[in-house]
């Protein structure tokens, strides 16, 4: 079993279960563009809606911590290898 998926996954590590690079660049996109909610809301008075979205990125960033440990699994049992966006 590989470490770089999580148990009972259907991919391999020839068949990835998801795409590592793809996440991990959804992600960065949501911590922006949650991050520039959040000072928009703040500055506009609606601070419900500025913890909602900080909430967000505090969610993006943990997805983020996950996505790099995947991808440092998968560096360590593919040494050398270049993944693409979509890998």
């Amino acid at each position: 079993m590989t470490r770089s998926q999580p148990r009972r996954a259907r991919g391999t590590v020839g068949h990835a279960y998801s795409a590592l690079n793809l996440r991990l660049a959804l992600a960065l996109f949501g911590l922006i563009t949650m991050t520039v909610f959040a000072v928009g809301a703040f500055w506009a008075g609606l601070a419900w809606l500025g913890v909602l979205c900080a909430l967000f990125a505090v969610v993006a960033v943990v997805d983020l911590i996950v996505i790099q440990r995947r991808r440092a699994a998968r560096r360590r049992e593919q040494p050398g290898t270049r993944h693409s966006l979509f890998e």
